[in-house]
């Protein structure tokens, strides 16, 4: 198997996790679930063994549930399963943040870290980034508070 491949599939599990989080399903409706998250068809000889290994290990419980004539199998989270899922979240949110913390820029006003987007401006020729154009406003604004009060007024805008 190649490398991309058991990442690909260490993502559909995670991603059988979030959508187990979020709320129980049964098999179908978690693949559909799993189709729209990720883009592309995730197999059943995927998710069936992984919902077995998350039962056999107490981290997700199914129960029958009645359908027309038929009979759906229903998944969803044991406390200890809702607590693993938590845990995994929490790991893959710290490896994320390392990945795109170089990618982060400071607002100037606010200090908040800006992934996409944001607003930028030229402030005595040098260009800013902040989060938003009402932070910049404010930056500006408190940027003219202080050049008077530094000139000797005593008045502030």
């Amino acid at each position: 198997m190649l490398e991309t491949d058991r990442m690909a599939t260490d993502i559909s599990r995670l991603s059988i996790l979030m959508e187990l989080y979020e709320s129980p399903k049964h098999g179908y409706a978690l693949i559909e679930a799993l189709r729209h998250r990720l883009g592309r068809h995730v197999s059943p000889s995927l998710v069936y063994p992984f919902l077995k290994i998350l039962e056999d290990n107490g981290l997700i419980e199914s129960y029958l549930e009645p359908v027309g004539s038929k009979r759906r199998r229903v998944y969803k989270f044991t406390n200890k399963g809702r607590a693993f899922a938590l845990r995994v979240f929490q790991r893959v949110s710290e490896i994320l943040s390392q990945a795109i913390e170089p990618r982060l820029t400071a607002c100037a006003n606010c200090g908040c870290k800006i992934y996409e987007g944001g607003y930028t401006t030229e402030v005595e020729g040098k260009k800013m980034a902040f989060c938003c154009i009402h932070c910049a406003e404010t930056y500006m604004e408190e940027g003219r508070r202080i050049k008077i009060m530094d000139n000797g007024s005593k008045d502030c805008l």
